[in-house]
């Protein structure tokens, strides 16, 4: 950092991190981050999620951490809680799948089924 104009771009980036976390009406997004988590993978899980809403300026999703979930054997997981209607979770998730939930279930409000924890019960 050389410029104050470099300084406030890096307080705006921030800011605009932290929005993301801050509670609003709208869907919430929450990432177990408990060490099975975080040894499965969701750190990369969490970074994607936040960088696909913010570089998409997708407004009115919380996104949060919590701890663990309750099924490691699926980690890393995801729960996507929308006004009014059942949770949906999502399990053993990857950067990739990322993008396809980001943009099928929070941009277009449709569910990836195959990625959420009912479809795989049925395999397992």
């Amino acid at each position: 950092m050389k410029t104050l104009k470099e300084l406030e771009e890096i307080r705006q980036r921030t800011l605009e991190a932290i929005n993301l976390r801050k509670d609003r009406n709208g869907i919430r997004v929450v990432v177990g981050m408990a060490t099975c988590g975080i040894a499965a993978g969701a750190r990369n899980v969490l970074t994607g999620l936040i960088d696909q809403i913010r570089d998409r300026r997708i407004q009115h999703i919380t996104v949060a951490q919590t701890g663990c979930i309750g099924v490691c054997r699926y980690e890393p997981m995801v729960e996507v809680y929308y006004p009014g209607e059942e949770k949906v979770t999502y399990v053993n998730m990857t950067p990739e799948k990322v993008e396809r939930v980001v943009t099928e279930h929070l941009v277009n409000g449709s569910p990836v089924t195959e990625y959420t924890i009912g479809a795989a019960e049925k395999i397992h």
